[in-house]
C-alpha cells in the first residue's frame, strides 16, 4: 500500500474612473482578483470544478481553447479514453510520476475512489445524477482505469474533466459538503491553496507540477459579492481583474480592458407546473412571445449576448434547430391568452375562472443581472395582462419553493456536449429532487416525447442520429415550453493591462467569475 504524509492544512453604477490615478501595468508574478462567489467548497466530490476549471486539481482530461465548441486533451490521462464498439466501456491510460500536493503518488486507485465517492449516496453529491451513466469504475492496473457504463454514452469525455482527489481523502463515506477537502484541497493541479479566510484565499504555484511550474506564482482571490463594490475596488487600483455585469464593466473602457467571453450559459424563467397560472400551457406559450429578448440584450447585456429560446445555443451546430424561435409578438401572445379564456380585467390584468393571472418569480438577491432581467420579464408580462410579483431572496430561501414559484435561473454548467447542456433541464425523470440538484427541471414539467428523444440522443453513438434527436427535442419543446428562456449571455470581465501573454478565450459554462475569463488557463501565461 502507498503511504501518504500528513497534510495540514435597474441601472448600473456609474464608476467615476477619472477620479482615480491609472493603475500601473502589472509587473509582478502575482495577481489579485475579486470574485462574487463564496470561497471554499473546493471538493470535486461535491461538484467543485466539474467543467475542469479548478486550479488545484486536474481531471483525466482538460479543455482546449479556441472559438466554438472546445475539444478535449489528456491531463492526468496520457491519451483520450478508448471506447469499445458501443461506447459502454471506456479505458484510459494514466500519467506516471504525478504527485498530489501532499507529496503522495497518483495512480488508478485515486481515480476509482473519486468517482465512486461521487456516486455514493452517502456523499449526497449534487452532481451524482450527472454521472448516473457510470455503472462501475475499476483499476485495470496502477496506470489504467476502466469505466463501465449503464448504456452507450458518446458524451462521456465531458465527464472526465472533474478533478481527482487522493483515495485516502474519501476513504470514509460521508456528506461531501462536510469533507476537509472543502477547505484543505489535495490535488495534482498547478496551484496549491495556502491560506483561506472568509473573504480571502491565496493560491501558490505548484513548483513540482507535472505540466511545469506556472509563471504566475501567487493568486489571491477576494470574496466581494456586491457588483458595485467590486467595481469601486477595481477602479481604485486594488485589483488586477474581476467579473462584472456588462453595463457596469463597460464604464471601465477604454481605460481598462473589457473582455467578453462567449458562453452557452442561459438565463430564463422556470414556469412551475403546480401553479394555476404559470402552469397553464397557454400562459407559458404566450409569455415566450411576449418577452422582448433583443431589448434585454441591448439594454441589460450591453449587446453581449444572443436570444435564447431553448437551452441549445447556435454553437451546437447540427444539434441546434434554427427553426425554433419565439419572435417578439405581443399581439400573438394576447391572441393565445384570449383563446385560452384569460380575459382582461378593468385593471389590465387577466383572469380565468376567477383566478387572477398573477404568479411569483424569485431571483437571487445578490445578482444584479438576474434582477434586471427579472424586472424586464415582469414588465413585458404586464403588457399582455399577466402580473408578476418579484421576490429577491437568498438561494436557501428560494430552494424550498422551487415547485411553487418561478425562478430567474441560469444553466449550462457542463456545456461541452448537447447532452450535458440540456438533459437535466428538460428530462422529466429528474422531477425527483433526490436524483440530483433540486434545480434540475425546476418547472417540474414532464413530456414523454421529449424524454424519449433525449434518451435516444444520450444513448446513440451516431452523430447524425444524436443531432436529429436534439433538433426534434427543440421542435417538440416549442409546442409546449416549460420555461421562458431569455438570453445566452457573454461573460464580461474587467482586466488591468499587464505584460502577461494570456491564452485566448474558451466557451464558458454557467459558472464563471475569476476561475474563468482570462484566467481559465492561468497556469499557461507567459511573459
Amino acid at each position: 500500500m502507498r503511504t501518504r504524509p500528513l497534510f495540514a492544512v435597474g441601472a448600473a453604477l456609474a464608476v467615476v474612473l477619472t477620479s482615480c490615478g491609472a493603475p500601473d501595468s502589472g509587473s509582478t508574478d502575482s495577481l489579485v482578483l475579486a470574485d462574487a462567489y463564496e470561497l471554499g467548497g473546493y471538493n470535486p466530490v461535491a461538484g467543485y470544478g466539474a467543467a475542469g476549471e479548478a486550479k488545484v486539481y486536474d481531471g483525466l482530461l482538460r479543455l482546449t481553447g479556441g472559438t466554438g465548441m472546445p475539444g478535449f486533451e489528456p491531463a492526468l490521462a496520457t491519451a483520450l479514453p478508448t471506447p469499445d464498439a458501443d461506447a459502454t466501456v471506456w479505458t484510459a491510460p494514466l500519467r506516471p510520476g504525478v504527485r498530489f500536493s501532499d507529496g503522495s503518488a497518483f495512480d488508478a486507485a485515486d481515480v476509482v475512489a473519486t468517482y465512486r465517492a461521487i456516486l455514493d449516496p452517502a456523499s449526497a453529491s449534487e452532481v451524482r445524477s450527472s454521472f448516473s451513466m457510470i455503472d462501475r469504475v475499476d483499476a485495470v492496473d496502477p496506470l489504467t482505469v476502466r469505466f463501465t457504463l449503464r448504456h452507450p454514452y458518446a458524451a462521456f469525455p465531458a465527464k472526465l474533466l472533474i478533478g481527482i482527489v487522493p483515495s485516502e481523502a474519501v476513504a470514509t463515506p460521508g456528506p461531501a459538503t462536510e469533507s476537509p477537502l472543502n477547505t484543505a484541497p489535495i490535488g495534482t493541479g498547478p496551484y496549491r491553496l495556502t491560506a483561506l479566510e472568509p473573504t480571502r484565499a491565496v493560491f501558490e504555484a505548484n513548483e513540482s507540477y507535472w505540466g511545469g511550474a506556472p509563471s504566475v506564482k501567487r493568486l489571491t482571490v477576494l470574496y466581494v459579492p456586491d457588483d458595485n463594490t467590486r467595481a469601486q475596488r477595481m477602479a481604485g487600483g486594488e485589483l488586477d481583474g474581476t467579473s462584472l455585469p456588462p453595463l457596469l464593466a463597460a464604464t471601465f473602457e477604454p481605460r481598462m480592458s473589457l473582455q467578453a467571453n462567449m458562453s452557452a450559459d442561459w438565463r430564463g424563467v422556470s414556469m412551475p407546473e403546480r401553479d394555476p397560472v404559470a402552469g397553464d400551457p397557454a400562459v407559458r406559450l404566450a409569455l415566450n412571445y411576449a418577452v422582448d429578448r433583443q431589448a434585454m440584450i441591448d439594454n441589460i447585456l450591453g449587446g453581449h449576448g444572443r436570444p435564447a429560446y431553448t437551452p441549445f445555443a447556435e454553437v451546437y451546430g447540427e444539434s441546434h434547430n434554427p427553426a425554433v424561435a419565439f419572435a417578439f409578438d405581443r399581439t400573438r401572445a394576447e391572441t393565445i391568452l384570449e383563446g385560452a379564456r384569460w380575459r382582461t380585467g378593468a385593471d389590465g390584468v387577466r383572469a380565468k375562472d376567477g383566478v387572477r393571472a398573477r404568479f411569483t418569480v424569485m431571483y437571487n438577491s445578490t445578482d444584479t443581472l438576474r434582477r434586471d432581467l427579472a424586472l424586464a420579464f415582469a414588465s413585458d408580462a404586464r403588457r399582455v395582462g399577466i402580473e408578476i410579483d418579484l421576490e429577491a431572496l437568498s438561494w436557501d430561501r428560494i430552494e424550498p419553493r422551487i415547485a411553487q414559484a418561478g425562478i430567474l435561473l441560469g444553466g449550462g454548467s457542463e456545456p461541452y456536449d448537447p447532452d450535458t447542456q440540456a438533459y437535466n433541464t428538460l428530462h422529466s425523470p429528474l422531477l425527483d429532487p433526490s436524483a440530483g440538484s433540486p434545480y434540475d427541471n425546476a418547472s417540474r414539467h414532464a413530456d414523454p416525447a421529449i424524454d424519449a428523444q433525449l434518451d435516444t440522443a444520450r444513448r446513440s453513438v451516431d452523430p447524425a442520429v444524436r443531432a436529429a434527436a436534439y433538433r426534434e427535442v427543440q421542435s417538440r419543446y416549442a409546442q409546449d415550453p416549460s420555461h421562458v428562456f431569455l438570453v445566452h449571455l457573454d461573460h464580461t470581465y474587467v482586466v488591468k493591462d499587464s505584460s502577461w501573454t494570456m491564452s485566448g478565450p474558451i466557451l464558458e459554462p454557467h459558472a464563471h467569475g475569476v476561475t474563468w475569463g482570462p484566467w481559465w488557463s492561468l497556469q499557461t501565461w507567459t511573459r
